[in-house]
């Protein structure tokens, strides 16, 4: 690893990081340039030319596209050379995940599962026997995995499964029974990831399921017809004491709730990334659009309205870069690190993406939102013609609402962000008492009222994006004094704090990453530092509402007015930017490239 300082996870709320310390798309090496660009070519080839005969439900298509996936090596970028992937680091595998999943969210979908939650399980669990026998085959795309844990009655809470496997007799097998649904490449599939209970365990269990030696016991559903990913197989999955040897049992008995959650805090990240391509891509389509329709005699790119959704397209589609780069890079540090400190691969993996899971959550929920809303500013653009099947922003749309669902919901992810970063308080892993004493002290003094320097480029956004963080400690501090323990039943307020520290994440990100690219001397910086600035101007103005909100729910009297009035003082700009000649500049410079430059 380099010798730049490294946050552990959540620590970025705590400690204002350089933008020498982060990781952005400008560091790719020369060796990922070329995974990226073979990534992209694969898919400007030969898929994006068939998406309409995707979007007829073409299962079959979508399965050989991922035989040739298989065959060019992306299957098992992560996956150890002798179990036949590339083994390649965890930037690389993210990056390769973005630039495959843009084009169609019913590949993305397939990819995303097999590699995915379909493949990591067996990487990081799996014993040497296990992984010699299926990661060749998952890797290469010989066999396609799936994933089985959803039941009818167990979604958000995973390990409320009824599904039950019973030990023979003799000992040599676990006969299953259960229904799983909402089941991904089921159709496809030759391994199945199941988990079930073992008598009554507190804890559900993993299995391996080998379909053909499965027997008449395992059955598969119709194909779900679904408002998006519509080439997607999903399937629900019957067993009726289906046979799984015992040494087909994935890590511990036990373990199979521990085994889910990490596979998912891979998976939130994976998933982000995969809503990166997409972004860019609807975005260039409706530069492309807004250039060639004309309406009044003049392209419609020349109307504001139009400009400053193009404007805010190409915002959220940087900052969603940079927090996923910045993010992946610090869970493959985090990675390299403990294999330095001795720890096997597997377990050096599995702490590293667990050390960030505050960061994957984040990730999941901004980026799945930020998807969304370009999709349907690009049906906005396009009018009438973006809500036809024949263009493909319509498809688009409809791919981009699945995630906010899957990998857990946006409203599970933003309550588990702080979750998390509560329990790592207690835990003495990150220290968020002191931050939020300071805080409360400030409170109670005289602001300051010296004129500022800044003359320095982004002196005043990273001092705003301080405060910030104040603002999130004033609110989470006054909310987990107020109610203790009870605080995990205020749903609303904690989904108030997780809108707060997802936010401050996201607007550092893209300040920074413009920070970097400005000191760098790089293409486009100018550009860059004015989609930080919006992208910051946004964040400030979301914050202070969820915010408001969040205090005047449990607040009153003096301690109200002393809130509101920190709070203020915490969201304050005292050189406002223009941010309708900033979202001009910014449309312009697009239509002039007629595509986002990065």
């Amino acid at each position: 690893m380099n010798d730049k300082k490294r946050l552990k996870g959540g620590e970025f709320l705590t400690i204002d990081q350089s933008w020498n310390d982060i990781f952005t798309m400008e560091d790719f090496s020369e060796e990922q340039k070329m995974m990226l660009q073979t990534a992209k070519e694969f898919i400007d080839r030969e898929v994006w030319p068939k998406k309409a005969q995707i979007e007829e439900k073409d299962y079959q298509l979508v399965e050989e596209l991922m035989k040739q996936m298989g065959e060019l090596g992306f299957l098992g970028i992560s996956v150890p050379e002798e179990y036949n992937g590339l083994g390649m680091g965890f930037v690389t595998t993210v990056l390769v995940c973005d630039y495959l999943s843009g084009a169609t969210g019913s590949l993305s979908t397939a990819y995303g599962a097999h590699t995915g939650i379909g493949t990591i399980p067996i990487l990081l669990y799996g014993n040497e026997e296990q992984k010699k026998k299926y990661l060749p085959k998952l890797a290469t795309g010989e066999w396609f995995s799936s994933y089985a844990l959803t039941e009818p009655e167990a979604g958000s809470d995973a390990n409320s499964g009824k599904t039950k496997a019973v030990l023979s007799d003799d000992g040599k097998y676990y006969s299953i029974t259960g229904n799983k649904m909402w089941i991904t490449n089921a159709g496809f599939a030759d391994l199945f990831i199941v988990f079930a209970r073992i008598e009554d365990d507190k804890n559900i269990t993993a299995f391996i399921i080998e379909k053909e030696k499965a027997g008449e016991g395992f059955t598969l559903g119709e194909e779900e017809h679904k408002l998006g990913i519509v080439a997607s197989s999903t399937r629900q999955v019957f067993m009726n004491e289906v046979k799984v040897p015992v040494e087909n049992m994935l890590g511990e008995r036990n373990g199979g709730f521990k085994i889910a959650m990490n596979a998912l805090n891979v998976g939130r990240i994976k998933l982000a990334a995969a809503c990166l391509e997409a972004q860019r891509r609807i975005l260039d389509g409706s530069l492309n659009y807004a250039d060639e329709r004309k309406q009044f005699g003049v392209s419609i790119n020349t109307f504001g309205a139009i400009k400053e959704k193009l404007a805010n397209m190409a915002v959220q589609a940087f900052a969603s870069e940079s927090g996923v780069y910045r993010a992946s890079k610090d869970i493959e540090n985090a990675i390299e690190d403990n294999i330095k400190a001795g720890m096997p691969k597997n377990e050096a993996e599995l702490k590293g993406v667990e050390e960030f899971a505050i960061e994957c959550s984040i990730l999941k929920v901004w980026v799945s939102d930020a998807s969304q809303l370009a999709a349907d500013s690009g049906i906005q653009i396009m009018g009438g013609m973006g809500y036809s099947k024949e263009m493909p922003m319509e498809a688009a749309w409809r791919d981009a609402r699945i995630s906010r669902i899957y990998e857990g919901t946006n409203e599970i992810n933003s309550l588990h962000s702080i979750g998390m970063l509560v329990k790592r308080a207690f835990q003495g892993r990150i220290d968020l008492m002191s931050p939020a004493m300071n805080v409360a002290n400030e409170l109670m003094s005289i602001p300051s009222f010296d004129t500022p320097d800044y003359s320095i480029p982004f002196s005043q956004e990273k001092e705003i994006l301080s405060n910030l963080k104040k603002s999130f400690f004033m609110v989470a501090g006054a909310a987990l004094q107020k109610f203790g323990a009870d605080l995990e039943k205020h749903q609303q307020l904690i989904l108030r704090a997780a809108h707060i520290l997802i936010e401050i994440y996201m607007a550092e990100s893209a300040v920074l990453r413009a920070e970097k690219m400005l000191n760098h001397k790089a293409a486009d910086a100018e550009f860059a530092g004015k989609l930080a600035m919006i992208q910051l101007y946004s964040s400030v103005e979301k914050i202070k509402h969820e915010a408001t909100t969040g205090i005047i729910s449990f607040a009153e009297g003096d301690e109200l007015q002393m809130m509101m009035s920190g709070l203020r003082r915490f969201t304050r700009y005292n050189e406002y930017p223009n941010i309708v000649q900033l979202r001009t500049e910014i449309a312009d410079y697009l239509i002039n490239k007629n595509k986002y430059p990065f």
